[in-house]
């Protein structure tokens, strides 16, 4: 197989690659390498990849003829650099986890195997999964196959590198304030949050208020797809998202009915500019949702509380904080400010100092906010917004290493994705679709926003306006 036909074959959808090889017209072995040759090529200048899986991913392709009855048996994936791959390095991007070698599979990981994908690598992060950025001191710079000068989002920004550049054909993502949709509105691609719950965090965590996994792909199929995959719980979970009344590729598959559609460019951080570009994108999606029959309202959220962002941070620290207490269990020793970057051992040292009832006001003031997001948006069927408030900022915007003003990262970030954690908050699903370019050929992107455990609704919507001003077709210049 030639380098370009290698390359061309890992941008179709998975479920087109896994029929190839079930029809025994593509051989397992044939499309893995075409994944690593694709690595090999494009990693020393993107960056994307924390550990790549050569020899034993080719040995298990080899393994894999047309009678594997599993439905993703031979296709290459990637997993983000935060959850369990057994015999593995987990490092989260950070020197003070050191090379941990992860005695057991994440159920993520678990469930990706069990359906036949063959783990290629695992991809970069900020460290601690911290920033909507992929730049840390131990693996330097993750850079945006649009524009290598620019980011890639994140926290999932390695995983949306090596979507975006066809080094393989879908990533493994996760999301706590946005760490899916983030870096599929940098690098054009789709990405999910699913409802909080849909996915377990087993066997590590029960539940989690903020953070779910998922996906990044190109087409919302797949992300359908992929969703039915891995949604469910797991024994000894504390908590779970009501099953579907039917599969969502199925839901997606639907015509969505004609909906009533709130658009908003109102963004939930106070004295936050939103750019003229993305909220022309807004209003183009509302006159594209309107030609498909859609009553679309203009109507803003009661989201702006100057308040919530700090409520967030003590929230979200201590969900980071803890990881960095269970590496320290795995060490054996207590970090010091020497182990990791600034901004994470600021967060650290805050998240020490928060008392155990302020943690817990912050978090009841959160469920506030996220009720009464739920009570408006029960008035609409979706809800419109910008994915993100300005382009794909240059590397070395928010620097994670500026010990002057480590948490000054923070509050940059919150003026560059400010539409994103809300829905963390609120816990219901919110997808974003790369419907545009910029001026410049960026990647430009809108968010839906969905009703709780409503996934099915959402990617029947997300599914028809793809249809309609489809993207999956726009390519990087490499």
């Amino acid at each position: 197989m030639s380098a370009a036909a290698g390359s061309d074959l890992l941008l179709r959808p998975v479920d087109e690659l896994a029929a190839l090889i079930h029809g025994g017209d593509l051989r397992a072995r044939d499309l893995v390498q075409a994944s690593l040759d694709r690595i090999e090529e494009l990693n020393p200048s993107l960056n994307a990849f924390v550990d790549v899986f050569a020899q034993d991913a080719l040995a298990e392709a080899d393994a894999i003829g047309p009678e594997d009855s599993r439905p993703f048996a031979g296709v290459p994936i990637a997993v983000k650099n935060n959850r369990a791959v057994q015999g593995r390095r987990l490092t989260f991007a950070s020197a003070f986890a050191g090379d941990f070698i992860a005695p057991y599979d994440h159920n993520v990981v678990a469930r990706l195997k069990a359906a036949g994908f063959v783990i290629v690598g695992t991809t970069t992060l900020p460290e601690w999964g911290i920033l909507p950025t992929t730049e840390t001191a131990r693996f330097g710079p993750t850079r945006n196959p649009w524009d290598q000068s620019r980011t890639t989002g994140g926290s999932s920004g390695g995983s949306a590198a090596a979507v975006a550049a066809g080094m393989v054909p879908i990533a493994h993502a996760n999301d706590g304030g946005g760490s899916t949709r983030i870096p599929a509105a940098c690098c054009g691609l789709v990405g999910l949050k699913p409802q909080r719950g849909r996915i377990s965090l087993a066997p590590e965590i029960g539940q989690a208020f903020l953070v779910q996994d998922g996906v990044l792909t190109r087409t919302v199929r797949e992300t359908a797809e992929l969703l039915d995959l891995l949604a469910g719980p797991t024994l000894g979970d504390m908590s779970w998202a009501p099953p579907p009344a039917e599969p969502f590729a199925v839901a997606a598959s639907r015509e969505p009915g004609r909906r009533r559609i709130a658009m908003t460019t109102l963004p939930p951080v106070p004295d936050v500019e939103v750019d003229a570009e993305a909220v022309q994108a807004v209003q183009d999606a509302a006159a594209l949702l309107e030609s498909l029959g859609h009553e679309v309202v203009e109507a803003d959220p009661p989201w702006v509380d100057a308040t919530l962002e700090q409520a967030f941070v003590l929230s979200f620290g201590p969900a980071v904080c803890t990881q960095i207490r269970l590496a320290a269990m795995i060490t054996g020793r207590e970090p010091t400010a020497a182990d990791m970057e600034p901004l994470s051992w600021a967060l650290y040292e805050l998240c020490k100092s928060v008392d155990s009832i302020s943690a817990l006001l912050a978090e009841f003031q959160l469920h506030a906010a996220g009720r009464a997001l739920i009570c408006w948006v029960a008035g609409y069927d979706a809800l419109l917004t910008p994915a993100l408030a300005e382009a794909p900022v240059p590397l070395g915007t928010l620097d994670p290493m500026d010990a002057e003003n480590p948490l000054g990262a923070m509050a940059r970030a919150a003026r560059f994705t400010p539409f994103t954690p809300a829905l963390n908050i609120s816990g219901q699903p919110a997808i974003s679709l790369p419907l545009y370019q910029r001026e410049d050929g960026l990647p430009l992107a809108v968010q839906l926003i969905g009703q709780p455990a409503g996934e099915g609704e959402l990617l029947a919507l997300a599914a028809q306006v793809e249809a309609a001003h489809p993207w999956a077709d726009r390519r990087p210049t490499l």
